[in-house]
């Protein structure tokens, strides 16, 4: 949902009332993860998507179903053949998704949510989609301030499943799947109760965006930058050169920063999520950069340079100290092989090796692996 958030909001705004569409379950090579999200207005116009184009149309007729009836809607889509539901998923998977109403009085506490997703606040919605019975009722959950800039607040939660102890357990359950930033279905009692299962609660958890820190305002970081923000990053451009790191070269950068590099660092925390960029090339503002760099948890390390270039930046490093280990992390020559040229075509084989290491791909061609496309992921619980 965070993909189509703005279009969402301007909806809301205009009063016009929208079915949302939610995939909650996947089983086998499905195409979206559980929360990817496609919303129908009741004029018509749709947004996002829940499968990749294979049951958008079956989606859409749910979707104004919904939008004339008022009542929300779980549903199951799988596999395209003569023997499975009239529309299907010709990838071989299976999703359900949860159609609901917005607007009119429906769902009156998703406003709040888009707030909170559009300040960089983390967010999760709780929702009853047992098998069972109809689904209903949201439960929106925050988790206090999380920015290093933020002041601290007390965690929040709006809306409603019906009962109050569920509630209060549901709440518990979907702040420590938003702390680790993971979305899926959990099994409680009808009342809360932790060893029963009788239903079924999906929980879209909207963490706050990763970090990308982009070290070096050249025109390969300004596609960098611009891409990061495609994929969802929270962009930071840092340089000491005040007359390179401009507006005017970064407008679409989140935090645009003149200094030294390593102040920068040694100033800001860096988690597991995050994910660093250093394109300076230049000696003076790699070595104590990546010095810093290397002794965090981030999850991505990069730094552009030739081999050549490589090599002696590695000699730099041992010299001040950095172990073997740490140099491990390190990514360089940065990015997949793709015989990129252009910034633009650099910035798509930087951003290729990013999420190649956060999915556990390989970066060979599909065409000859032998691997899911889709690999499985852990259910919440």
């Amino acid at each position: 949902m965070r993909d189509i958030a703005e279009g969402l909001r301007a909806w809301h705004a205009a009063g016009t009332r929208f079915a949302l569409a939610t995939v909650v379950r996947t089983w086998r090579s499905a195409p979206r993860r559980p929360g990817a999200a496609m919303a129908v207005a009741e004029t018509g116009e749709v947004l996002g998507s829940v499968s990749g184009g294979c049951v958008e149309a079956a989606v859409y007729e749910v979707a104004r179903a919904v939008l004339a009836s008022g009542e929300a809607v779980l549903t199951t889509y799988g596999v395209s053949d003569g023997d499975a539901l009239e529309a299907g998923l010709t990838c071989g998977g299976v999703i359900d998704v949860l159609v609901r109403p917005v607007g009119g009085g429906h769902f009156p506490e998703l406003p709040a949510v888009l707030g909170h997703l559009a300040a960089g606040r983390p967010v999760a919605v709780a929702s009853v989609v047992s098998e069972d019975g109809p689904p209903g009722g949201n439960l929106v959950v925050t988790a206090g301030a999380t920015t290093e800039t933020a002041t601290a607040a007390p965690p929040e939660s709006a809306g409603t499943l019906g009962d109050a102890r569920l509630d209060a357990v549901l709440a518990d359950r979907a702040r420590a799947l938003l702390a680790q930033g993971r979305t899926g279905v959990v099994r409680v009692g009808r009342h809360g109760e932790q060893r029963q299962d009788q239903l079924a609660v999906f929980v879209q958890a909207f963490a706050r965006p990763p970090r990308m820190l982009v070290f070096g305002a050249i025109d390969f970081a300004s596609a960098v930058a611009r891409m990061g923000k495609f994929l969802g990053y929270h962009v930071t451009v840092c340089d000491a050169r005040p007359v390179f790191a401009t507006r005017e070269r970064f407008p679409e950068v989140d935090e645009l920063v003149v200094q030294w590099p390593h102040r920068y660092l040694d100033e800001h925390t860096v988690d597991e999520e995050t994910v660093i960029c250093v394109l300076t090339h230049d000696p003076k503002f790699d070595v104590p950069l990546l010095a810093r760099a290397l002794r965090t948890p981030a999850r991505y390390i990069g730094a552009m340079g030739s081999h050549r270039t490589h090599e002696d930046r590695l000699l730099r490093l041992r010299e001040v100290g950095v172990e073997e280990g740490a140099l491990a992390r390190l990514a360089s020559p940065i990015g997949l092989d793709l015989g990129a040229r252009t910034p633009e075509e650099t910035a798509v084989a930087i951003m290729a090796e990013i999420i190649a290491l956060r999915w556990g791909g390989t970066g060979d061609r599909l065409s000859g692996a032998r691997r899911p496309i889709h690999p499985r992921t852990p259910a919440a619980g």
